[in-house]
């Protein structure tokens, strides 16, 4: 829930999580301002007056004296707490953390910088929340794993694995949907890190072994980055001609570090001049079938892979839109080439969508194609 500085609404938004709730985690408002009232709402809501913590008054006085100056009168009230709650260190700022108890329950509240919450949750939160869960016997950890899959839809992945989604209880196994792929993330909850990872196993295993032809990477994986890798293995370069993508193929390749070592060069040949001068794609070619046809991707591949010199080649043209489309040649139609590694192959999809879904799921495609010929 997100609560403004209004102290009925911040009473409501804690009321309503302490009625639902065994851990209440509040982020903001510990400030001195007169508009930070966190700790205020939070004494009113348990019930529980507002008290000093000495320790923590004393702190932060020392803090502005480390700055040369006196303690705001205003910076007071950081140093209280309900009654009965304990303060949590805040190593940069001058704002402790609150941690109150009220039965099995626990609130916590933490200041809203990220440069002083993150150190405060991993260091203080954390190992609270771990050490809480011990003593009650009801320690767990839910671990996740994802698998990336291309080449496939959801329906199609999901028929696959149909009998193993019906019969899942721990783990579980739910499809996402990404740009231009499918996702199956599978969870599982254990006593430990270990124990989590044995569950997820045997069922990682067994959609791996249903869809082993489009599982490309898991977890953090990109295509991209997965494409990287199978260069890199091969000890390959590899150079791009794009029409339609205007360079999208070559951001998504280059946006992985060290991409220099196997990407040579990308070209963004839009004008039938610019796939004549620079792809070598011959005139007659282009006056003879168009722009955008099998022939021309073709030609931009291997053009651009021999003028580079690398192993691999890949073209793309189309027309994106939402202009220039005809009935032999609608908008959304994409032809694709890639040289190298084997015979020169074409492919040719058609794209719902604007000029902008078109064009992602063009690059998408053309990564998709260069997984699959470099994994073959």
């Amino acid at each position: 829930m997100t609560v403004g500085d209004n102290p009925h609404r911040l009473d409501e938004a804690l009321r309503a999580a302490l009625a639902r709730s065994d851990l209440v985690l509040v982020s903001g408002g510990l400030g001195p301002t007169t508009d930070d009232i966190t700790r205020e709402r939070l004494a009113e809501v348990t019930g529980r007056p507002l008290i000093v913590d000495p320790v923590g008054l004393s702190r932060i006085e020392s803090i502005f004296r480390g700055r040369g100056a006196a303690m705001p009168p205003a910076n007071r009230k950081q140093a209280m707490l309900p009654e009965g709650a304990v303060p949590i260190a805040n190593p940069v700022g001058t704002a402790p953390g609150v941690l109150l108890e009220v039965g099995r329950q626990a609130v916590i509240l933490l200041p809203g910088p990220p440069a002083e919450l993150v150190p405060m949750t991993r260091d203080s939160v954390i190992p609270y929340l771990i050490d809480r869960l011990e003593r009650s016997g009801e320690r767990a950890v839910i671990r996740s794993r994802v698998l990336r899959l291309v080449g496939i839809g959801e329906s199609a992945a999901e028929a696959r694995i149909a009998d193993i989604m019906a019969g899942q209880g721990n783990p579980t196994v739910a499809p996402l949907t990404g740009e231009g792929e499918v996702q199956f993330r599978i969870t599982a909850k254990a006593r430990g890190p270990e124990a989590a990872d044995a569950l997820i196993a045997p069922v990682e295993a067994a959609i791996r072994n249903r869809l082993a032809d489009h599982v490309y990477g898991r977890d953090d994986d990109t295509l991209e980055g997965v494409i990287g890798g199978l260069l890199i293995k091969r000890g390959a370069r590899l150079a791009v001609a794009e029409s339609c993508t205007g360079g999208g193929v070559a951001w998504r390749l280059t946006r992985v570090p060290g991409s220099s070592a196997y990407f040579e060069r990308g070209l963004v040949v839009y004008s039938n001049q610019a796939k004549a001068e620079l792809a070598g794609v011959a005139p007659e070619l282009l006056e003879r079938h168009g722009a955008v046809s099998r022939e021309v991707a073709a030609a931009l591949a291997d053009g651009v892979m021999r003028r580079a010199g690398t192993d691999f080649g890949l073209g793309v043209t189309g027309i994106a839109g939402p202009g220039g489309g005809s009935d032999c040649k609608p908008v959304g139609l994409v032809f694709f080439g890639l040289a190298g590694g084997g015979p020169t192959a074409t492919f040719e999809r058609r794209f719902a969508g604007d000029r902008s879904e078109v064009k992602r799921r063009a690059v998408a495609y053309a990564l998709e194609l260069l997984w699959g010929r470099l994994r073959a």
